[in-house]
């Protein structure tokens, strides 16, 4: 899966300590699923989620999954190096598209385990030269205020490092933060996570956790929260039910009467450029290199998502900028 193409909508995590939930996860239709080795899985189960997880990725890969990723412990509390040797050292680790390291809050938390990928698998360097290679990445929740203050430093500090998440629960707890329906008291660091993610080209940006599933007040509590996210920049939203992933998935694709109008903008673009036009106007409203650059950022996005772009072009190919 190449940088380019990378589409994290809904991030669903599954406890590595039930094999029930894993065997159930094949069938689910998500962008990326998260096998999970830290908050989900006592101490005394850890051992038995690395071997869950380890067979789990030397199963079949599930079709109706983009992205398979695991969850590790922390660097500090010193359970990372084992959790990393049993999913990397597995010839299931052709499966495993991403490694999610938590309580990153700075540096020198990534440099570490860059190395031990380095070592253990270097033919997944994104740096490696091969036509058919498929570098493993690395996303980094962002949990304390450190953090923040440290996400300049954190986002140049790995090759691997394809996106952000923010950790909201972990996040309240570091400042002392009571969580409220707003999210207003998030607003500074998911601002700040969104905008150094975008300034340091990473592609993906992964917003907290919605705790309300269940039920009409659920759904809605849920759309809500991504529309407030995507308006911040995120592209994505982490989600603990299955439940959450239609609405998720949907919040953060773009919709039709959107994806239409940038088609037409992209074909009254490339009819305006043959004719050696600059400027040019659609429905009264003038076209510039921005509004062309957003257009084709979202007709590609379309087709992340499977969305039928081509139909859309038939529709309005006979279309003239004016």
């Amino acid at each position: 899966m190449s940088t380019s193409t990378i589409l994290r909508r809904a991030l669903l995590y599954v406890p590595g300590s039930s094999s029930k939930f894993l065997q159930k996860a094949q069938y689910t239709v998500v962008d990326t699923l998260c096998c999970d080795l830290e908050d989900s899985v006592t101490p005394a189960q850890k051992k038995h989620a690395r071997s869950n997880i380890r067979n789990f990725l030397e199963q079949d890969r599930p079709p109706n999954i983009s992205e398979l990723s695991v969850r590790i412990n922390a660097v500090p509390t010193g359970l990372a190096h084992e959790d990393l040797k049993s999913i990397l050292q597995t010839p299931g680790s052709n499966n495993l598209d991403a490694i999610v390291v938590p309580k990153v809050n700075r540096a020198s938390d990534l440099h570490y385990i860059n190395d031990v990928i380095r070592l253990r698998l270097p033919e997944r360097h994104p740096g490696t030269p091969s036509p058919t290679s498929n570098p493993l990445k690395i996303i980094a929740l962002i949990e304390s205020a450190e953090a923040i203050m440290n996400l300049n430093e954190i986002c140049r500090a790995s090759p691997y490092l394809s996106g952000l998440i923010f950790a909201a629960e972990d996040f309240a707890l570091d400042l002392s933060l009571t969580r409220t329906p707003s999210l207003t008291e998030f607003l500074y660091a998911r601002s700040a996570i969104a905008t150094a993610a975008r300034a340091h080209n990473l592609p993906s940006t992964i917003d907290l956790v919605c705790t309300k599933y269940k039920g009409e007040e659920g759904q809605r509590t849920l759309e809500e929260e991504c529309l407030q996210g995507k308006g911040l920049g995120f592209n994505g939203k982490q989600v603990i039910h299955p439940y959450q992933i239609p609405v998720t998935q949907k919040a953060f694709s773009p919709g039709q009467a959107e994806v239409e109008w940038a088609v037409r903008l992209v074909i009254g673009d490339e009819k305006a450029a043959r004719a050696g036009r600059g400027a040019w106007t659609l429905e009264g409203k003038m076209i510039d290199v921005p509004v062309i650059g957003k257009a084709r950022a979202t007709v590609r996005k379309a087709e992340l998502c499977g969305m039928d772009v081509d139909a859309i072009r038939e529709k309005w190919k006979g279309q003239e900028p004016e």
